[in-house]
C-alpha cells in the first residue's frame, strides 16, 4: 500500500525534486505551495499539467495554524521544506524569517502531533554551523547564528528536537550542505555565475574565499527519502554532503572550463555579507548518513556542474541576471 506524504515548500528548488523522488518511489504526495494571486505552483507546473496518479496540490501558507492541521490529516510522513532562505534578505526583514521558519515549523509540528503522523522530516541547513570551528563538520559541531536566517533555522531545528524529546515524535532533521542543480534560484552562487557568464565574460560576485561542500539536488532528494525510511535516523540530525570542498574562486574556474570561456570576476561590495556574518568554511562529515541511512552522494561535482550549466543554458528565460546577491 502506497504511503502518503505531505511536502511543504513543494514548489521550490529542493521541494520539487523531493516531490518527484517520492512519486517515482510510489508515494502519494500532497504538495503545499505558497498561495499567490497567480495560482502559480512554481517548479511543480509541469507536474500540475500532467497530474500523475497520487499527486495533489494545495495552496496555502505554513504560518496558518488551522490550515496546517487540516492538510496534515492522513499523511504518513511530513516533509517540511517551506522556509525563507535568502541570507541577504534576512538582514533587512528578519521578522518574516521568524514567522515562516520558526512559527511555520511549530504549526507543522503541532499538526503532526494532533494527527499522530508517523514521521516528521525537517529541513535544516549547513548555515546553522557558521564558520567551521573544525572540519569536516559533524553533527556535534556547535551551532552559530551568523545571520538572522541561520538563527531562525537553529530555532526551528531545536523546536523539532523538543517535540521528539517531549512528545516522542518520530522526527529527523536533515541538514543539506549547499545543494545545487537545475531550478535553483539565482540567489545562489552557481546559478549566479552561470547566468552572468552566459551574458558577459565579466561577472560580479562577493567574496571568493569561502569554501563550500556542494551536493547535487537529486542526491539531496534521495537523502530525504532515506530519512523517511530509516528508523535509525529518528531523533537525529543528519548531514547530507559530499565531504569534498571548493572555494568560490575555484568554482568560477571550473564553471568557466565547462562553458569553454575565461570568466573574469569583479568583486562587488553590494554582494558581500558583513564580515562577521560571512561563513568561510562549510565541509561536511557525512559518516552518520552513510552509517544509519546508507546514503551516499552519487553525482560528482564535475557531472553536476555540467548538468546545471546545460539546464540553465536551455532555460535562461527563468532568470533575471544580476538581480540577486550571493
Amino acid at each position: 500500500m502506497a504511503q502518503n506524504a505531505l511536502v511543504t515548500g513543494a514548489g521550490g528548488f529542493i521541494g520539487s525534486h523531493v516531490v518527484e523522488t517520492l512519486l517515482e518511489n510510489g508515494w502519494n504526495v500532497t504538495a503545499l505551495v505558497r498561495y499567490n494571486s497567480r495560482s502559480s505552483c512554481g517548479w511543480l507546473e509541469p507536474l500540475v499539467r500532467s497530474m500523475p496518479k497520487g499527486f495533489f496540490v494545495v495552496h496555502g501558507d505554513v504560518t496558518d495554524t488551522y490550515q496546517m492541521r487540516e492538510i496534515a490529516g492522513g499523511a504518513d510522513a511530513i516533509f517540511h521544506l517551506a522556509a525563507l532562505i535568502g541570507i541577504p534578505y534576512s538582514y533587512v526583514a528578519p521578522a518574516s524569517y521568524v514567522q515562516t521558519n520558526i512559527t511555520g515549523t511549530m504549526n507543522l509540528l503541532e499538526a503532526a502531533r494532533y494527527h499522530g503522523t508517523s514521521r516528521f522530516i525537517h529541513t535544516s541547513t549547513s548555515e546553522v554551523y557558521g564558520t567551521a570551528i573544525y572540519t569536516p563538520i559533524d553533527e556535534k559541531h556547535p551551532l552559530q547564528g551568523q545571520s538572522p536566517y541561520a538563527a531562525s533555522k537553529i530555532a526551528a531545528d531545536k523546536l523539532v528536537e523538543s517535540y521528539h524529546l517531549s512528545f516522542g515524535m518520530n522526527t529527523v532533521v536533515v541538514r543539506p550542505f549547499n545543494t545545487y542543480g537545475p531550478r535553483q534560484s539565482a540567489r545562489a552562487v552557481i546559478p549566479t555565475i552561470i547566468t552572468q557568464a552566459l551574458k558577459h565574460p565579466v561577472i560580479k560576485l562577493g567574496a571568493l574565499e569561502p569554501v563550500r561542500d556542494l551536493t547535487f539536488v537529486t542526491d539531496t532528494a534521495a537523502g530525504f527519502l532515506a530519512a523517511a525510511t530509516s528508523d535509525a535516523a529518528v531523533g537525529r540530525e543528519v548531514n547530507l554532503g559530499t565531504t569534498d570542498s571548493v572555494s568560490i574562486g575555484e568554482l568560477v574556474e571550473r564553471i568557466g572550463a565547462i562553458m569553454n570561456m575565461d570568466i573574469e570576476v569583479q568583486q562587488s561590495a553590494s554582494r558581500q555579507r558583513p564580515e562577521t556574518s560571512e561563513v568561510m568554511k562549510l565541509i561536511s562529515d557525512n559518516t552518520l548518513a552513510a552509517r544509519i541511512m546508507n546514503w551516499h552522494a552519487q553525482v560528482s561535482l564535475e557531472d553536476g556542474l555540467r548538468r546545471t550549466v546545460d539546464w540553465i543554458s536551455q532555460n535562461q528565460d527563468c532568470y533575471r541576471t544580476g538581480e540577486y546577491s550571493r
